[in-house]
């Protein structure tokens, strides 16, 4: 190869690099146009080849360092620019992405909520007239301990903290993802039987909601309601909701299977999939700080309950408030 005229023929497109980068430096990647863009990805490509080949050939040294310099800049402008800007789509999704498919999806969360409920009424109503029901459904050894001691059994999580924080968390995450899954046709473990699209995820609303309304009644007979209440408040402001949202996301899966409407049932899955998707991605991060708050402050005998009802209520209208934020909102729109 002759070296000279190698040089001589290569050396406008890494000056014109050169040019690119000085000015993606200067004002980041969006001050260039998509065309040139595409070019300093098309002049990395050629400059790294250049690299490689001037290693291999008797080229001097600065010239080699030189090209070693521009592949740099190049390579931080390409990979580090494409990861801010990923950054910046997350942070964007998360100040008003999930809580536009919040709203997208409120129908499908309110039939979940309305599913828990209805399953919490069921449970209070029978297990208040009828004492075998609240043992059928807690368990008799625990009714009887906590009638007797007439203590809230949350005082087990005092001491181990970061422990229980961690399993809170983990079995929260464990009923959404079985609740949104639900919505889909899936074999029930340990019992041979297939369940219909949505109906895993009824039945885990159902159920929860059946043992809620079976504690209610407990914790009152205990005249304990109060204190578990308060207990409850904190992180329930944040951990109900996300289960809610996790009821309506299964539930968004089994309307893509069971009603597809205008599109061929695949095509219906997908669309109401990546919905479904979405909310789980805002969902755990919910259930991640519920598992904190219940860990390490809701089980605290030393802070007033009033002051967790206090903090469960402002959590919940924060909620409320973060889910009907819109990007017209934005402060510094024009």
């Amino acid at each position: 190869m002759n070296v000279q005229r190698w040089m001589a023929r290569r050396e406008p497109s890494w000056r014109q690099l050169e040019t690119l980068l000085a000015q993606a430096e200067t004002s980041g990647l969006k001050s260039l146009s998509g065309a040139q863009v595409r070019q300093l990805a098309s002049l990395y490509r050629s400059v790294s080849a250049d690299l490689s080949r001037a290693k291999g050939q008797a080229v001097s040294p600065a010239v080699v360092k030189d090209l070693q310099r521009l592949t740099s800049r190049s390579y931080r402008q390409v990979y580090q620019g494409s990861r801010r800007q990923e950054w910046q789509a997350l942070w964007e999704f998360c100040r008003y992405g999930f809580p536009a498919v919040v709203r997208q999806s409120w129908v499908y969360i309110a039939l979940a909520t309305a599913l828990f409920v209805t399953g919490g009424l069921v449970g209070w109503w029978f297990a208040w007239r009828d004492p075998a029901f609240l043992t059928l459904v807690l368990g008799q050894e625990f009714v009887e301990t906590v009638k007797t001691s007439r203590e809230l059994w949350t005082v087990s999580i005092m001491g181990v903290e970061p422990v229980a924080s961690s399993g809170i968390m983990i079995n929260n995450i464990g009923v959404a993802l079985w609740a949104l899954i639900g919505g889909i046709t899936m074999v029930v473990p340990q019992v041979p039987m297939i369940t219909p699209p949505g109906a895993f995820t009824v039945f885990v609303l159902v159920f929860n909601g059946l043992m809620i309304g079976c504690v209610a009644v407990l914790v009152a007979q205990a005249n304990l309601a109060y204190d578990l209440w308060a207990f409850v408040f904190p992180h329930g402001a944040l951990e109900l909701p996300a289960i809610f949202m996790a009821g309506g996301a299964g539930l968004l899966l089994a309307r893509g299977i069971l009603l597809p409407g205008p599109y061929r049932r695949v095509d219906a899955l997908k669309r109401h999939g990546l919905q479904a998707a979405q909310l789980l991605f805002g969902i755990v991060p919910m259930l991640v700080i519920a598992g904190l708050i219940e860990g390490f402050f809701s089980p605290q005998t030393w802070i007033p309950n009033e002051l967790k009802y206090a903090v469960g209520t402002a959590l919940f209208i924060a909620l409320v408030q973060y889910c009907r934020r819109q990007p017209d909102q934005q402060s510094d729109a024009p």
